[in-house]
């Protein structure tokens, strides 16, 4: 079976940019910085994205353009007769553990944006109302279906008719979207307390925690270690430029999720909330602050919008990667695979929409069934797929051979630096990290 490749370096950033920017940016990094201190954290987050997310980036992009295959397909062939094939096992597991319950979040953006054309009235309470929302059922299913079937129809749709396609036309509304929301929160009387928030580091919030937070929020909003880069990856030509598109795609991501500050933090402070709350900054306290702003109904249904497209962007990379596994190793028909894959994606993704309700009881290390979902993608899937990864390019297939790959058509060579960081700096920072982070849970 002939398989596509992009037919432009600018679809592939596009698509790759798109993995990357998701909840992730827009939901999951506001309240990470909120609760972490603010600037303070925007720094080390930052860092981490530089010294540890662009060697992986280019490593996992590197490994699919190479073996033009699946994650399990691509370690199958760099290293036959291995065991190495269950980094992308784990890999193509990830993918689909996160979409299981990242979907469940997304539903919840969709039915607020519904819900904010009406408009919110000052005075409702938020936390009963997002409470009331999440342990219903029938609600929270339809929304759940409604977003999976939008990303099972992208993906159906193939790789230039479906995935590039979309994110061209994607891309630039959220772009347009956070820009105006941006406007509005800057507008606000009493604006500026968020930005010294945002922008004023605050060195005495900073702990291990923050350190912990800001390299999981590296891995989780990269979209590394779920195989969705190397299967991103796998579908460039020899033409296009790696390294470029990386810093590229590491850009893009790090600018949305830095632009999602400047609209949501300027407005909290403006409108006298807490900027720390939480999970619930994007589905209690937004909602609060949309309600006392002027035209408040339009610029919640745009950020409830943002936040939709942003996760379709990223979803549709997740349910890729377990696609792509079909259609490489056993010959599946793109369409059959996409349906098949998105019905047991919804499938196991009902007992974390049903935590609030019916499995309300369920409990692992104190957590809700979402949070476990989410602990173990984002402790111990993601982390671990990244370490691997690392030991399998630095010290396995070789970092020469990753060098050579990525720096094919390059005007922007890596070398010395980054055989230094994939080697020993990645390796050393995810182990910490994972051992602080089952420290702090257990």
């Amino acid at each position: 079976m002939e398989r596509e490749n992009w037919t432009s370096k600018f679809g592939f950033i596009l698509a790759a940019s798109g993995s990357a920017i998701g909840l992730g940016n827009i939901w999951r990094f506001p309240y990470i910085t909120g609760t972490n201190g603010g600037a303070a954290f925007l720094l080390i987050y930052i860092t981490a994205i530089i010294l540890i997310g662009y060697p992986v980036l280019i490593s996992e992009m590197a490994i699919g353009r190479k073996t033009a295959r699946n994650p399990i397909g691509a370690f199958k062939k760099l290293a036959p007769d291995t065991p190495w094939w269950l980094v992308g096992a784990l890999g193509v597991l990830s993918g689909f553990v996160i979409l299981s319950y990242y979907s469940v979040v997304a539903g919840w953006g969709m039915s607020y944006a519904v819900k904010s054309i009406g408009g919110f009235a000052d005075g409702t309470d938020f936390a009963a109302l997002f409470g009331s929302h999440i342990s219903s059922t029938f609600s929270p299913i339809f929304w759940h279906a409604a977003f999976m079937f939008l990303t099972v129809a992208v993906i159906g749709a193939g790789i230039v008719n479906g995935i590039q396609k979309v994110v061209k036309v994607l891309m630039p509304m959220l772009f347009l979207i956070t820009f105006l929301l941006i406007f509005r929160s800057l507008t606000l009387e009493g604006a500026l307390k968020g930005l010294i928030f945002y922008l004023k580091p605050d060195l005495s919030a900073v702990n291990l925690q923050t350190f912990v937070d800001a390299i999981s929020q590296a891995f989780f909003t990269l979209s590394l270690g779920m195989g969705a880069i190397i299967t991103y990856g796998s579908y460039l030509s020899e033409n296009d430029n790696i390294n470029e598109s990386a810093g590229y795609v590491m850009f893009f991501d790090t600018a949305v999720a830095f632009l999602a500050g400047f609209a949501i933090f300027p407005a909290v402070f403006a409108l006298g909330f807490d900027p720390a709350a939480g999970p619930g900054l994007t589905f209690i306290t937004l909602p609060a602050v949309f309600a006392k702003m002027p035209l408040g109904a339009l610029f919640s249904f745009l950020f409830f919008i943002l936040l939709t497209i942003a996760a379709l962007t990223s979803s549709i990379s997740m349910l890729e990667v377990v696609v792509a596994f079909l259609v490489d190793e056993y010959g599946w028909n793109r369409k059959k695979a996409s349906y098949f894959m998105g019905f047991l994606i919804f499938f196991v993704g009902l007992p974390p929409l049903l935590g609030y309700s019916s499995f309300s009881n369920f409990r692992f290390l104190g957590m809700d069934v979402l949070d476990t979902y989410d602990w173990f993608s984002n402790v111990i899937f993601l982390p671990t797929g990244g370490l691997l990864t690392a030991i399998f390019v630095g010290y396995y297939w070789g970092s020469t051979n990753a060098v050579e790959e990525a720096n094919k058509n390059s005007s922007f060579k890596i070398g010395k630096s980054y055989r230094f960081l994939i080697k020993y700096i990645v390796p050393a920072a995810i182990i910490i990290i994972i051992t602080l982070s089952l420290i702090n849970s257990i």
